[in-house]
């Protein structure tokens, strides 16, 4: 049986892996960080609630003294009551780079090879690196440094085919979070819920605003 290490963080991209790696009978090792998030409790709950049935419990890793100290507002939630965001605060440097980096060592810890993310192609909220152009420029660090290999399944898509994805696999996708400004609820106006109200939209998941009014 093949194994893979899978980071999960209770959204929708990563949980549709999830589904899609399980179907396919892989042992999968789901991996969550806590990098000290604001919605770290809220993430790791859904991450509990969210995976398949069939496969590992997750596994909780802290990294979170790492960014101790960090303005983002990923880390230091904002009162939207009275604070404006701004997508760049919707940034952590090196994020994204660290957990590939953790993910990798861990994985070889375990003698996995094969890891697996939910990141797709995006740009937004300057998401630097969440983009397929880093990506690939991981996959061509890695082939120097060790045997782990990475395989972001949606690289290459949109929110809009994870969620046509999802509904195919039976993910439960309305348990799945993924805000960026709130830690208990969606605020329904950041990048990740906007993008994915939209992507909701196109599936035919839920009406859009202009047909509502």
């Amino acid at each position: 049986m093949k194994s893979a290490v899978l980071l999960a963080s209770g959204g929708l991209d990563s949980t549709t892996v999830a589904y899609e790696l399980a179907e396919d009978g892989v042992d999968v090792f789901p991996l969550f960080f806590d990098y000290g998030q604001h919605c770290v409790e809220t993430e790791w709950n859904r991450v509990n609630e969210v995976l398949p049935r069939s496969i590992r419990q997750p596994e909780r890793c802290d990294i979170s003294d790492i960014f101790r100290g960090s303005s983002s507002r990923l880390i230091k939630e904002a009162d939207l009551w009275q604070e404006d965001v701004a997508d760049a605060e919707l940034y952590v440097p090196y994020r994204t780079m660290l957990f590939f980096a953790a993910a990798a060592a861990r994985a070889q810890t375990l003698g996995i090879l094969d890891v697996y993310t939910g990141f797709i192609n995006s740009n937004h909220a300057k998401e630097i690196d969440c983009t397929a152009e880093f990506m690939n420029g991981i996959d061509g660090l890695i082939d120097n440094i060790g045997p782990v290999r990475f395989t972001s399944p949606f690289r290459f898509s949109s929110k809009t085919d994870v969620v046509q994805v999802a509904i195919r696999r039976g993910v439960p996708i309305g348990q799945t979070f993924s805000c960026q400004a709130a830690s208990a609820f969606p605020c329904g106006a950041c990048p990740n819920c906007v993008e994915r109200l939209h992507a909701l939209e196109d599936a035919g998941l839920v009406k859009s605003q202009a047909k509502v009014d």
